[in-house]
């Protein structure tokens, strides 16, 4: 067998596939052909397992297949009641090769895969059976629910293929569902499946389309979010306004969607939501191991005063496993004149250890501006086994080398256990009479915030509260720009889930909107997005005006818009409300109001392949009895921001093209009270 590229005519391919819906989205659709029933193109013999067993089925080589290799175990999203999975007959360290009985191919074909994360060791293949040569592959998500993948093969139609299943992994598994070909290989009756699979992103000929093309192709990528073509992103970093534009850094991975030894991508924008690609600013220091995970962990920027350069902080993480003797954690510095080019600082590290309170981890430095003191100061997570803790440096050096020589001043806060022995990602800040510190829990992966006071040393605690009460908001930075705002990006994403479905399609990982900080009513950690949202609207808003909803209202029809809502609370005699998003006869994801106790509730029970939960959040009272709403959603994320400051994050990932809706339900037979429902079709933040 022949193995050669599985990307071969993806963009011929996604031309059949693709078509502008009326809001101007593109979408994925049947391929125009007159043959394509399953009469005509029936496909590999037992195409679901529901044999029980490998009828149809040759066991080319290896262990991994025989007559334990198709279970009736529940899986999400199977069809049927069996599937295949290769590590059921004979344990993980298993390997071998299973193949289909030769078929001929449609235009269309599509199934259900899950397991492990592995292009190279564990995939389902389609082969020409005349040569023998690989013509698409697909591995999993790193998650034992299946997901479709979609493969255009209307270059083959009519000709002999057949399907393989490889696992040449001793430490993973992959699964297979549900193979269909010709009509049925898009529909599950009246609902089309998106078009997933890394054979449907363009590999070719990048630099002949613009970002937004290539970004548009993809049903579950955002398209105003950043995210990375390829690869996986986590924490943003070195997050500054310098030379006039905004500056955004990204712990991230460009050789697959995991994480893994950490470089720092880097983008900017002139407007802080339209974004352009930059060249990586960080490199790990062992990229030819590629086990070796050292790497360049989450910092800050820094405008260094004298000269101007854009200076970064960061941590510089070793494994110790392939360097014994190296101090696992240390900060670093790199610096840039032209904003592209970074160099290391041949002095580094500036920390060269941890304090003793901190044997738990020590990472993730943010400099800081302490007006008290009128120094530069800096705050790094930690934790001493028992609980997390902030520690806290001060800059010692002349006024030419201020940000490469510091001080330990002592733990700046620690907590109790309750949120995790270890805290990443700290930030502290001042922010009108009040001082901020924000910081990731280790176990639990939630991000929280505490507003209070600082005399210099220590921070004393007032208001403690999830920075984001959603379940994927994790990591997020703060920084001051040009105009004196107290901006943030949060990770649009969260450790505490196994639900990555963008894998299939090459790429993980995507960051918020930038969002302004403040001070809320109750004294607690409020924000909203940053006027220049406004910028992306790509056509006019359509204002509903004052709306009494009694029963369901329908909104409108997309996956990416801005839905404003303002609701009478006086007015309106209903004991909830809902707001349903990505919604379809087959699945939604809920966002309810109740009038009662004033909660909020995410609901994803019923939202595709993304993390299924509910989370709540308690509104305060707004003093003009009108609940303001501000949902940003985008293909596979959504952003609740409500008036008194309470944020809502969460990934979705629809399965099915149908499923666009935004429709408004008041319960009970009651009516809610809507002063006015806008809903605002927005473009691309590729530039």
């Amino acid at each position: 067998m022949t193995k050669t590229t599985p990307y071969k005519n993806a963009l011929v391919g996604l031309l059949s596939l693709a078509s502008v819906l009326p809001d101007g989205t593109t979408a994925s659709v049947l391929p125009r052909t007159q043959e394509c029933q399953r009469h005509q193109y029936p496909g590999p013999q037992n195409p679901s397992f529901e044999t029980g067993d490998l009828s149809g089925w040759t066991v080319v080589n290896g262990t991994a297949f025989g007559k334990s290799s198709v279970t009736t175990a529940a899986s999400s999203q199977q069809v049927g009641k069996q599937f295949l999975s290769t590590n059921l007959q004979d344990g993980e360290a298993a390997t071998g090769t299973l193949r289909s009985s030769t078929f001929k191919a449609s235009s269309v074909m599509s199934f259900l895969i899950g397991g492990n994360y592995d292009p190279a060791n564990l995939y389902v293949g389609l082969v020409l059976e005349k040569d023998g040569t690989l013509l698409f592959s697909q591995t999993a998500t790193n998650d034992e629910a299946l997901i479709r993948i979609v493969w255009d093969t209307s270059a083959y139609a009519g000709q002999n293929v057949y399907m393989v299943v490889v696992d040449t992994s001793t430490t993973g598994h992959i699964s297979l569902d549900d193979v269909r070909t010709g009509c049925d290989a898009l529909k599950d009756g009246p609902h089309t499946f998106n078009i997933l699979g890394q054979s449907n992103q363009p590999t070719k000929n990048l630099t002949a389309l613009s970002a937004a093309s290539r970004y548009a192709v993809d049903p579950t990528r955002p398209q105003y979010h950043y995210t990375p073509y390829q690869g996986w992103i986590n924490d943003p970093a070195g997050l500054i306004q310098w030379g006039g534009k905004y500056q955004l850094f990204n712990q991230y991975n460009p050789v697959a969607p995991l994480w893994g030894p950490m470089y720092w991508s880097h983008a900017e924008s002139t407007d802080a939501v339209h974004w352009r690609d930059l060249p990586v600013a960080l490199t790990p220091p062992y990229v030819n191991n590629t086990q070796d995970t050292s790497g360049r962990y989450t910092g800050s920027a820094v405008k260094n005063q004298d000269t101007g350069a854009l200076q970064l902080i960061f941590t510089d993480a070793t494994n110790v496993a392939y360097h014994p003797h190296a101090v696992p954690e240390v900060v670093s510095s790199a610096v840039s004149s032209d904003g592209i080019h970074f160099d290391l600082y041949s002095g580094n590290p500036i920390v060269a250890e941890a304090p003793p309170s901190a044997s738990a981890g020590f990472r993730d430095p943010k400099v800081f501006w302490d007006p008290t003191a009128n120094n530069w100061k800096m705050v790094v997570g930690s934790g001493d086994g028992h609980t997390g803790n902030v520690q806290l440096y001060k800059s010692t050096g002349p006024s030419s080398s201020e940000l490469l020589s510091w001080e330990y001043v002592g733990v700046l806060h620690q907590g109790d256990g309750s949120r995790g022995i270890m805290w990443e990602c700290p930030n502290f800040f001042p922010i009108d009479d009040k001082w901020v510190l924000f910081y990731g829990q280790d176990k639990g992966f939630k991000g929280w915030y505490e507003v209070g006071s600082f005399n210099g040393t220590t921070f004393v605690s007032e208001k403690l509260g999830l920075f984001d009460s959603g379940p994927d908001s994790y990591a997020t930075q703060w920084f001051v720009d040009d105009a004196g705002r107290n901006l943030a990006v949060t990770w649009i994403n969260n450790w505490n889930t196994t639900k990555w479905p963008s894998r299939v399609n090459g790429w993980a990982g995507t960051q918020s909107i930038m969002r302004e900080l403040f001070i809320r009513e109750d004294g607690g950690l409020g924000q909203k997005p940053v006027e220049e949202v406004s910028l992306l609207a790509s056509g006019p808003a359509k204002s509903l005006g004052q709306t009494d909803v009694f029963g369901t209202y329908e909104v409108g029809f997309t996956d990416t818009a801005r839905l404003q809502a303002t609701v009478d609370l006086a007015a309106s005699d209903a004991p909830a409300f809902t707001i349903e998003l990505f919604a379809s006869g087959a699945e939604s994801t809920s966002l309810v109001y109740n009038f009662a106790n004033r909660s909020l509730t995410i609901d994803t029970t019923q939202a595709g392949y993304g993390q299924a939960g509910t989370w709540t959040a308690t509104i305060a009272k707004p003093a003009d009895n009108r609940l303001s709403l501000d949902i940003l959603i985008d293909r596979s994320s959504i952003e609740v921001f409500v008036g008194d400051g309470t944020a809502m994050t969460v990934r979705v990932f629809p399965r099915y093209q149908e499923s666009k809706n935004i429709r408004i339900t008041s319960d009970g037979g009651k009516k809610t009270v809507f002063d006015d429902i806008v809903l605002t079709p927005m473009g691309s933040a590729w530039e």
